[in-house]
Formats: C-alpha cells, structure tokens, sequence
C-alpha cells in the first residue's frame, strides 16, 4: 500500500511566508475580462513576491508590477498607477488579483497546462498512486457531465484519499473516512446512494466515486 503525502502548495506563496527573500514559483494564469465570468486565455507564468512586491510574468510576455499599499492588507499600485485589489478566495489553490480591466486567476497547480500524453488520467500515474480513474463530474456552470483525472490512495478498513483534477483545473483531495466524508480547501456534502457517492461542493461541482475505486478489488 503506497503512502504518499497528500499535495499542497508549500507556503502556498500567501504572506504567511517569510518576506525578507524572493518568492519565486511556476504558476498558471487565467485571464478574465472585467465583468465576464469566462476566462479569456490560460497560459503559464511566473509569480514572484519580495518583501510584499508582487511580480506576475505571463508566458506571452506581459507582466504585472505590483506596488504594496503600507495602509491597506491586499491593496496594491499596478505599473500604471491603477489600483489593485488581491483576492484570496481561491484558498491554497492560488491568489485573484483584481486590476481595472481584468482579473488575474494565479493558480499554483500547472496540472492543466500539461500537453495531452497517452494517460488519460495525468497527471495522475501509478508511479505516485495506488490507482487511477477517470470520474465522472460537472462543473458548478455546466449542464452535462464530463471526465476528471483522479489518484487513489487507500488505506485500511475501506478508507482512502481521492485527489481530483476539477473542471476549472484545480487539484484538490477527498477524503473519504470510515465516519466522515471531507476534502481539503472546500466544503462539501457527500451522499452514498447504491455503490457511488455524490461529492457536491460549495460553489455546485459534482463528483460520482465509486466505492470499489477507494476499496480496490
């Protein structure tokens, strides 16, 4: 039974992590348009903090220079001189930063930027999990179900660990245990009905897991 430790942002990059030295991490960004709740483009960039400084190069060149607010936690000067405000909604996943004509989605997770290989649940792999799956999900916008990547960690007496790639592309885990079923970063309800249970989140994704998937054969 392989043991490994469930995946989290180290130091998550918030300002809970030491100031006094450069942050420097690989990221993702979504870019979304002011007033649209549809992201315009998702491409790799860098995030890089000092001493409260917020830096954010986009793979296509752009790049966002943020001046900290000594008055005002989460407020900031872009290059331009507009304001900006950071949004930490996303949790552990990543950091929103607000600018006049759009929104910045810095997520910590490159996961979904990976190119199409011949393992349809990457980026999830045997070499890292003690099963992988496909199951079945929907996003909290969508009519129909789609796919979503999923590794298995199991455990003793039925219990295991589910890490989930969502729809927005966010990697986050279920833990389903013998007397509670949660998951990291968000709240969720958990019904069993016959074999499968229905994981809804807080913001109305939907997940069906299969019990045989956490017990194994």
């Amino acid at each position: 039974m392989k043991r490994t430790l469930l995946p989290v942002a180290a130091c998550l990059f918030a300002l809970a992590c030491t100031q006094s030295h450069a942050d420097s991490v690989e990221a993702r960004c979504d870019i979304y348009p002011a007033g649209d709740d549809h992201a315009s483009r998702m491409l790799a960039c860098r995030f890089s903090q000092r001493q409260g400084y917020v830096t954010i190069t986009r793979e296509d060149g752009v790049v966002y220079d943020l001046v900290p607010d000594p008055q005002r936690a989460g407020r900031y000067t872009d290059q331009d001189g507009q304001p900006v405000v950071r949004d930490d909604d996303l949790g552990d996943q990543g950091l929103i930063f607000r600018l006049a004509g759009e929104s910045v989605y810095v997520y910590w997770s490159t996961a979904a930027l990976q190119p199409t290989t011949d393992n349809p649940t990457a980026p999830f792999s045997t070499d890292d999990y003690d099963a992988t799956t496909l199951l079945r999900c929907r996003g909290a916008q969508a009519a129909d179900f789609g796919q979503c990547p999923a590794g298995i960690l199991r455990m003793d007496g039925g219990e295991g660990s589910v890490v989930v790639l969502s729809p927005a592309g966010e990697q986050f885990t279920i833990n389903f245990m013998r007397d509670y079923v949660n998951a990291t970063n968000r709240e969720v309800e958990a019904t069993l009905q016959g074999d499968t249970w229905t994981i809804t989140t807080g913001s109305g994704e939907v997940y069906e897991v299969p019990v045989a998937a956490i017990e194994g054969g």
